[in-house]
């Protein structure tokens, strides 16, 4: 009796990876890893703000009007450690960038995976239960459509605020914009997860689950919601980008985030009322920053788009 070949040792989930077509398209395309370098560097960076400045921007006991308006350190002016210069409150430019990255980046995350959530449910039932179901969840998001993403933030922010009053705290007023960021994104996961849906149902593994009794529920998270799965992600990275800046331009109008925890947006906003004065590193850095990481977003973005799509392989 001649002994069976023994199985082939399977791959873990980090090899199957690296053989993957999408890391092979990611390893020939040089733009996209500079930006998902840059993109991992400035998360980095914001995580672990503390071990990187030297004082924290959002404690007014460590800020001292001495050290205000000091011009960043390569210049004559400049005076150690502040690297890339101080503020009007004598804030290190450097530090507030940081700590402000956080607060941008946990925003628009926030608010993409809010978005996420309310549009992907929505868009399982229309697709999935269609009928008046579909038609009243499509009607509504053709009509917010129809107005600017940034529109519905602002009025949605406004709403709030007055009703809860001008005057709200940084927790409260980081989770309306998160609210008002999400509500803003949502159509477009609804629309992409109903259209999938819709293909995805008449297959024959739906007809299968129904046969044997599974609950819409099950059969619409359990087998239809990973079938659509490519959009969604593609959709949500270009999101981020789009929700960190919907939240910069916020806190530019002065929506957002206040000045006792500034975002990115906050501080092109401070450092613009200043522009003209000589204090141009007030806003140049946070601005380079912002577009530094929108722009890193948006390429990765491009890059998942055409990795998940097998017409463009």
């Amino acid at each position: 009796m001649t002994d069976l070949p023994a199985p082939a040792p399977r791959q873990s989930l980090i090899a199957r990876a690296i053989d993957s077509d999408i890391f092979y398209s990611f390893r020939r395309s040089k733009l996209t890893m500079v930006a998902a370098a840059i993109v991992a560097v400035l998360l980095l960076l914001a995580l672990f703000a503390p071990l990187f400045v030297v004082q924290d921007p959002f404690d007014p006991r460590q800020l001292e009007l001495i050290n205000s308006r000091i011009s960043p350190l390569w210049t004559a002016d400049g005076q150690r450690p502040f690297l890339l210069g101080t503020d009007e409150q004598g804030r290190d430019i450097f530090s507030a960038i940081l700590y402000g990255m956080r607060v941008s980046l946990a925003v628009g995350a926030l608010g993409v995976a809010f978005a996420a959530v309310l549009g992907i449910g929505l868009g399982l039932i229309a697709g999935y239960v269609g009928g008046a179901v579909d038609t009243l969840i499509m009607r509504i998001a053709d009509v917010q459509l129809t107005f600017p993403a940034i529109l519905i933030a602002l009025l949605i922010d406004g709403v709030v605020k007055s009703a809860l009053g001008n005057h709200l705290d940084a927790s409260t007023t980081l989770l309306v914009l998160v609210v008002a960021i999400g509500l803003s994104f949502w159509v477009q996961y609804a629309r992409t997860v109903r259209g999938s849906v819709m293909v995805e149902k008449n297959r024959d593994y739906v007809a299968a689950a129904q046969l044997i009794g599974l609950p819409a529920r099950v059969i619409m998270l359990r087998h239809v919601l990973p079938n659509t799965m490519g959009p969604i992600l593609v959709i949500a990275t270009i999101n981020l980008a789009l929700a960190i800046i919907t939240e910069a331009t916020l806190s530019f109008l002065g929506s957002g985030m206040p000045d006792a925890m500034p975002s990115l947006g906050t501080l092109i906003r401070i450092g613009n009322n200043y522009l003209f004065s000589g204090e141009w590193w007030v806003v140049a850095f946070p601005g380079i920053a912002l577009a530094s990481l929108i722009l890193s977003i948006n390429l990765l973005g491009d890059w998942l788009r055409d990795a998940l799509n097998p017409k463009l392989r």
